[in-house]
């Protein structure tokens, strides 16, 4: 990890499994984590701050849904959402991603080699 730390990542996994049910299997923390390292200050600041005031909600959906709407949720779910549905699945992790799960399975995209390098993730 490069900017969430201990208590941080295991957050940003539960929101985003929260908001993406089974998102937790392909580690959407270390996507978020590497965008998180690419941004500039204000806006990682911006985003981490997001994370925290949902932290209190992280117990279930039913909590969470009491902030849907507002802008930390929007911009979680956010990046909840790219995590997954860009198909990845950290280094480490069993998956599957969700182009297996959505049945995603056109001859093109069976092709498609993910390579996360871009963002600092390597297998």
């Amino acid at each position: 990890m490069q900017v969430l730390d201990d208590q941080t990542a295991p957050l940003v996994r539960t929101l985003c499994d929260l908001m993406v049910p089974g998102s937790a299997r392909v580690a959407p923390e270390v996507y978020i984590d590497a965008l998180l390292a690419r941004m500039p200050d204000g806006d990682r600041a911006a985003t981490l701050g997001a994370f925290t005031a949902l932290a209190p909600a992280a117990e279930s959906a039913d909590a969470l849904a009491e902030h849907a709407l507002t802008p930390p949720f929007m911009l979680v779910r956010a990046l909840a959402c790219e995590a997954f549905y860009s198909d990845f699945v950290a280094p480490g992790q069993a998956g599957p991603g969700a182009y297996e799960e959505i049945d995603f399975t056109i001859p093109l995209a069976a092709r498609i080699k993910k390579d996360w390098s871009y963002l600092g993730v390597t297998s």
